[in-house]
């Protein structure tokens, strides 16, 4: 009988623990040129799926590298590409994810940036890597979908760990998306105008905003924008939100929604409940920088000298250090704006690990209905 020891099986990933030699094999799955030449490409043609490879057994993918780009003009490939991935055999998959939004960034576009678990990297985010653990005790299966109208040149490694066997209390990885193209903008129907809101800093407009919009009391959450619903048991790690401003409203800022995460049923207010949408993924006082560091960042900022907060803002959590459990069901919420006061464009990707998921993921939309505003 072959015992497994869980921690040196996987390691912990620090630079200390690199010395410490674990039962493992190293392996890949590439799109490198079987006839021993130099075409390490995948061509994918529009509408065709590509399956970038399937592991028998046991293990833990590592590390994920893509590249990839289109014969002919597609500025929306980001978003036209799905990602697929199934662990264990199961029938419906655990990962299913325009490749962009999977990789840390919304509305189809690149940037370069660093996080932990994801990144973006030179020429102008060329370059996508992935180092969530992703462990499987009998099998993974990963393939990428063109869901548009040229044909993909798409290049990738995906470094796993062989094992004998997968120890026990090892959740699967699970990546979601969700949109929602027009958030709730309670504000409107209230009465209210822009003289209400602070659209400066001055403690003047603040002060007004205090006595008028944000008076108004947010005591259920069931119009906030919905990150991840999930039933089972497990961990939350995090997410990348996308807000598109698309037009003027009432407030030119489009954060002060407080995160709301309910875990296991419980009624609100929730046990994890936030200040705002910019203290939620680390930031302050309405950025108008592009930051990115291991665990948080603005990594799209698309505001201008009349209209800071306008268009496009990509933004980043990851609860690496602090991951967030649920032993039956968790909800993750942000309103939009205090009270769900804005009618803004938001899109997500979750990032979570379980052991029991109970049903398939909600069906990622038909592409006509994830395509960013222009």
């Amino acid at each position: 009988m072959i015992r497994v020891n869980l921690d040196a099986m996987i390691g912990t990933g620090s630079l200390a623990d690199l010395p410490r030699l674990r039962d493992f094999r190293s392996r890949r799955l590439s799109s490198y040129d079987r006839s021993g030449g130099n075409v390490d490409a995948a061509l994918i043609p529009p509408g065709e799926t590509h399956e970038l490879g399937q592991i028998d057994g046991a293990g833990c993918v590592k590390h994920i590298w893509v590249t990839m780009t289109s014969i002919g003009d597609a500025p929306r490939e980001l978003c036209e590409t799905v990602l697929r991935m199934w662990w264990d055999g199961e029938s419906s998959p655990s990962v299913e994810v325009p490749l962009g939004d999977f990789f840390g960034i919304g509305f189809g576009l690149r940037r370069n940036f660093a996080s932990l678990p994801l990144q973006m990297s030179p020429q102008d985010g060329l370059g996508f890597n992935c180092w969530f653990p992703m462990p499987f005790a009998d099998g993974a299966r990963f393939e990428v979908q063109n869901q548009g109208q040229a044909t993909r040149i798409f290049y990738y490694y995906i470094d796993y760990e062989e094992y004998p066997s997968l120890g026990a209390g090892l959740a699967r990885f699970h990546a979601w998306w969700n949109r929602r193209a027009v958030t709730a903008g309670t504000a409107s129907a209230k009465g209210y105008s822009r003289d209400d809101y602070p659209n400066d800093a001055s403690p003047e407009a603040i002060g007004r905003a205090l006595q008028g919009p944000w008076k108004e009391a947010n005591l259920t959450g069931n119009e906030n924008y919905l990150i991840l619903a999930a039933s089972g048991r497990g961990q939350y790690v995090g997410c990348n939100l996308n807000i598109d401003v698309f037009e003027r409203q009432l407030n030119d800022w489009y954060g002060e929604g407080d995160d709301m995460i309910f875990i296991d049923g419980e009624p609100f207010p929730p046990s994890l409940h936030g200040t705002g949408t910019e203290d939620y993924f680390g930031t302050a006082f309405c950025p108008v920088q592009e930051f990115h560091a291991p665990y948080n960042g603005l990594t799209v900022y698309s505001g201008t000298a009349d209209w800071p907060w306008s268009g496009k803002n990509s933004m980043y959590r990851f609860h690496i250090e602090d991951p967030i459990r649920f032993e039956s069901s968790i909800r993750v919420t942000i309103e939009t704006g205090h009270n769900n006061e804005l009618a803004n464009d938001y899109s997500s990707t979750a990032y979570w690990y379980q052991t029991d998921r109970r049903d398939p993921l909600p069906p990622l939309p038909p592409l006509e209905a994830r395509l960013p505003r222009p």
